[in-house]
């Protein structure tokens, strides 16, 4: 990695900086993600959470979630990061199918994930990993099949995403082309409540839309996001939110670098309006099995907002993909996989 050394001193750097944003609460949750940080050695992981237990109030036990891909995950280097800080991984699986993972443009194979997970599980309680359904040409049996995978190694946390074709990549190519079928949103969706039905008859807690974790095992990471808990996002490219103010820092390396080494937050900031936030707590909100709580609303944005949220949630209620549980709003089954659309429904436009 070019310019290793004075990245991570930037990093930290930044975390002096911004102390005083976070100076009213705890960190809970800290979260190695984003490009490569298993690249990391295991003095440079410490040097940087030093920093944070320097600059910051931290729990008593937070959660320390690194982020890879099977072909970053040696069993020397798993072995090394079971003696760091470190306490949980989260694993770029997406597939432990040779086609799927080449139709993907991924860099590892099936069996670098196999034997990942078969070395991770040794030495960390507290893993999760990635799948990816709907993949074009992947039957449900196969996906059956991926998920039985999954869970033969007995990691207590899954995130699963519907495929996106993002423009631009050889899959979008190929698909144009018609070289490989398009994605299939029905297939999607059967893939999903596969996914659902398997997963909670295994134990697992469908706590928010793309998460499922076993009982003491949801990501203290996603669960602050999905409910709205103010995060500090460090580096280039990252995001930040507190509530009022969204913001991201300028993605170029040498830029991030060039203006921490000036004292200066290379950061572009978005205040939200009110009706912003709303949206965003609807949007947010129904995801998770929490739900939108009208009481929360109605003390956060106002009566109008509330009976608003009422007026346009009925016919989602009358079509049985929404309901009211004990003051909250959630998503039925039937209406899960289609939560993000229903959510734009319920927005409240200036």
């Amino acid at each position: 990695m070019k310019k290793k050394d004075e990245l991570i001193n930037a990093l930290c750097q930044e975390l002096e900086l911004r102390k005083g944003e976070f100076k009213n609460s705890s960190v809970e949750t800290i979260y190695f993600g984003g490009g490569t940080p298993s690249l990391l050695t295991n003095d440079e992981l410490q040097f940087i959470i030093d920093s944070v237990y320097k600059n910051y109030k931290v729990s008593d036990h937070p959660e320390i979630t690194l982020e890879a891909n099977p072909d970053d995950l040696s069993k020397e280097r798993i072995i090394a990061l079971s003696k760091s800080p470190i306490n949980r991984l989260s694993i770029g699986i997406q597939s432990f199918f040779e086609a799927d993972l080449k139709l993907m443009n991924r860099a590892h194979n099936a069996n670098e994930a196999k034997s990942c997970l078969e070395e991770a599980t040794k030495h960390f309680d507290n893993i999760s990993l990635d799948l990816i359904y709907g993949i074009p040409g992947a039957s449900n049996v196969q996906w059956l099949a991926n998920i039985e995978r999954a869970l033969s190694f007995g990691v207590p946390h899954i995130s699963s995403y519907a495929l996106t074709v993002e423009p631009k990549t050889a899959l979008a190519s190929f698909i144009k082309k018609g070289i490989i079928d398009n994605v299939d949103d029905e297939q999607a969706h059967e893939q999903f409540h596969m996914l659902k039905d398997k997963l909670e008859a295994s134990g697992f807690v469908h706590y928010e839309l793309s998460n499922f974790g076993k009982d003491g095992y949801f990501s203290k990471n996603n669960s602050a996001y999905w409910q709205g808990k103010s995060y500090l996002g460090i580096g280039p490219s990252a995001h930040s939110f507190n509530g009022k103010q969204r913001g991201w820092n300028v993605k170029n390396n040498s830029k991030y670098i060039n203006a921490i080494a000036q004292h200066e937050l290379p950061i572009e900031i978005e205040t939200l309006t009110q009706t912003d936030q709303y949206n965003e707590y609807i949007m947010t909100g129904l995801r998770t099995i929490w739900g939108v709580s009208f009481r929360k609303v109605e003390e956060d944005f106002g009566i109008v907002f509330k009976d608003y949220l009422i007026e346009q949630s009925e016919v989602f209620i009358n079509q049985q993909l929404l309901y009211i549980d004990d003051g909250h709003l959630r998503v039925t089954k039937k209406g899960q996989f289609l939560c993000d659309g229903i959510a734009s429904e319920l927005f409240k436009i200036n």
